[in-house]
Order: structure tokens, then C-alpha cells, then sequence
């Protein structure tokens, strides 16, 4: 997933979170939180690319 803008979206509803990243931004193993939809994922960010590492499974989602 390549970020157009600065802003971290979900990988799950594709909708824009609170994070911002920057070129030389690098984050390992960072839980993403998405207030839309409640859903968390781990993801890796190197160089505006987002490697998502762990999404959310639906048994463990409440709502």
C-alpha cells in the first residue's frame, strides 16, 4: 500500500487515521488504530510504503 498523502489509512476501511508519517519515517511493528471502524492492525512503514503485518481477526472484534 503506497500513502499518497502523509496521513496513515486504514488498511481495513481505507479511511484516514491520526497518524502522520514523513519520508524518512520508519515504524516497526506499530499497532494502527482506525477510530472509523474500531479495528487495529499492525503495520511496518519505510519510505511511504505500509506493510500491513497483522490485521484484526473478526472473532476477537467487539463492537
Amino acid at each position: 500500500m503506497l500513502v499518497k498523502d502523509n496521513w496513515l489509512h486504514c488498511p481495513i476501511c481505507k479511511a484516514k487515521t491520526r497518524n502522520k508519517i514523513y519520508a524518512n519515517t520508519i515504524v516497526k511493528n506499530f499497532p494502527l488504530f482506525c477510530p472509523r471502524c474500531k479495528g487495529e492492525s499492525v503495520v511496518n512503514v519505510k519510505e511511504y510504503q505500509v506493510t500491513v503485518i497483522k490485521e484484526p481477526d473478526a472473532k476477537t472484534q467487539s463492537r
